[in-house]
Parts: C-alpha cells; structure tokens; sequence
C-alpha cells in the first residue's frame, strides 16, 4: 500500500492516495455505482474542502452523498448545481449548462472562497456527461476542462475528479469522447458493476493498469 505523499491526498479503492495535482476521470455506465465512487474521491478530510458541480443532483443531495463517503464531509464542500434552489454560501445554482464561461466564473469563485480556509481543495464534476449532451460541440467541453477545471487542480495543487456516465447519448460517439479526454487527465478510473453492491475498478495511472474490487 502506497503512503500519503506529505501534500497528497487520502482516497479509498486503490485509487489512492492522490499526489497535489492530479486529475481523475472516472467513466462507466451505472450512474449510482459512479456517483459512490466519486463522492469517496471529493469527500474532504478535516482540514479540507471540496467544490463540486452538480448537473443533476440537488445541492443538499450531494451534500449528503459526500458524507455517507466521510462523516461531516458535505459541510465542508460548496455545490453548484444545475437542479434545486441556491441555499447560503456553499449551494449557488447555474440556469444553463451550456454556458461554460459563465459556469466556469460561479466554479472559480467557489474555489477561491474555500482556498480562503484552507489550501486543501478537491473538486470535482458529476456528471460531466449531462453538460456534454447540452453542447452542439464536444470541442466545447474539451475547452471548458482544460482552461477552467484542470487548470484550477493545477493551480491550487489540489485534486480533481470529472465522471463521465457511458451509458448516456451525448449526440456523438462515447468512447471517441472518453478517449479524447484521457489524454488530459492524470489518471482513469474505470467503474465495472458486478453485483447489485460490488463494482470493479480498473485504474490506469503512472503505476500501470490494475483493478480492485469495492463495495458500493
């Protein structure tokens, strides 16, 4: 079992611990098996925060996924959600989801507010999928990640999950998409259900290819 580096990040399945810095994608086609395995990614420890945005999802939904992933992990996570009404400072609402820069502008601000407590951040995308399917472009999306999303991982030298769901018809071919973005994440996560609470994780990373079986 690899140990946390001193800056890095503790995340359960295998998938961890995470060096400051690194992207996650994480792809399979059973939305609930997704969202436990992510919720177990962005879920901050004490000391933490995260910033999450929600496509379908109510912000006190995910709140409450993050912590059945670590006890008290939704009160130390902002959401921006697509679904539901905005609540005080840490649930803000996008109308449109097609309007990456003016999503883009809520998210870095969410960031930038919880990097105001602590400069341990996560975030992460559930379900970058939907937004897809609101784009005429794919290319689009690409852009959004890699101007807004990655490079706030980069730079606050946190960690960042965006989950794709397989299954859904984002009006062009899902695996040239999936392939597409791999290139600009540091890791993939593969999600693989096996029984109505088990699931297969195929992680590809700097350390090669493997798999761990986990409960979800």
């Amino acid at each position: 079992m690899k140990s946390v580096p001193s800056d890095g990040f503790d995340v359960p399945d295998g998938i961890g611990p995470l060096e400051s810095g690194t992207s996650v994608l994480l792809t399979g086609d059973d939305a609930d098996a997704l969202e436990s395995v992510f919720a177990r990614v962005v879920a901050p420890a004490d000391g933490e925060r995260s910033v999450v945005i929600a496509t379908e999802s109510r912000g006190r939904a995910v709140k409450r996924s993050l912590n059945s992933a670590k006890r008290g992990a939704g009160d130390r996570s902002s959401v921006l959600t697509a679904a539901g009404s905005p609540s005080g400072d840490d649930i803000k609402t996008v109308d449109d989801l097609s309007d990456l820069t003016g999503m883009g502008m809520e998210f870095s601000s969410l960031a930038a507010d919880s990097q105001q407590e602590t400069d341990r951040l996560r975030t992460g995308i559930f379900l970058c999928s939907t937004i897809a399917g609101e784009l005429d472009d794919t290319r689009s999306l690409y852009r959004f990640l890699n101007s807004t999303f990655l490079t706030e991982i980069r730079r606050s030298d946190g960690i960042g999950v965006c989950a794709i769901d397989t299954s859904a018809d984002i009006g062009t071919n899902m695996n040239s998409t999936v392939t597409g973005l791999k290139t600009s994440f540091k890791s993939h996560v593969d999600v693989e259900t096996t029984g109505r609470t088990e699931a297969t994780l195929t992680i590809s990373d700097d350390d090669g290819e493997r798999t761990v079986d986990v409960s979800i």
